[in-house]
């Protein structure tokens, strides 16, 4: 039986603290982190390139914010799993990327399980 192919991720966050944070819990989660992206332009265009199978994006990015790039993958990918990871909690912004296609909301600041159990959410699948 062939290894199952692992999940692959692209992060974007203009925050370099959260990038690393989110970078180390999910490669000890096996994930293979295809890139990461410091603005919603950046990681439109990592999207493009690389087709991951999860992309965690920040709202409040420059550029490009999160709800643009979320609205702009989601035209190109509809079936790219997006998880939003930002510090804004307000209910219309949460509204606003679940409308436009997010599968999940992690609140910064978050801790391991959190963020697991939301990525085992968006991508259906029992949490490690």
């Amino acid at each position: 039986m062939p290894p199952s192919r692992r999940t692959t991720v692209v992060i974007a966050d203009d925050d370099g603290v959260t990038r690393t944070l989110l970078r180390l819990i999910l490669k000890e989660a096996d994930f293979d982190i295809l890139g990461e992206a410091l603005d919603g332009e950046a990681a439109v265009e990592l999207c493009t390139q690389y087709k991951p199978d999860l992309v965690c994006l920040d709202v409040m990015m420059p550029k490009m914010d999160g709800i643009g790039a979320l609205k702009a993958i989601k035209a190109k990918f509809p079936s790219m799993a997006v998880m939003m990871v930002t510090g804004d909690s307000a209910t219309e912004t949460v509204k606003e990327a679940l409308q436009s296609g997010a599968s999940g909301y992690v609140v910064k600041p978050f801790n391991v399980g959190r963020v697991l159990d939301a990525i085992a959410r968006v991508l259906n699948k029992p949490a490690a």
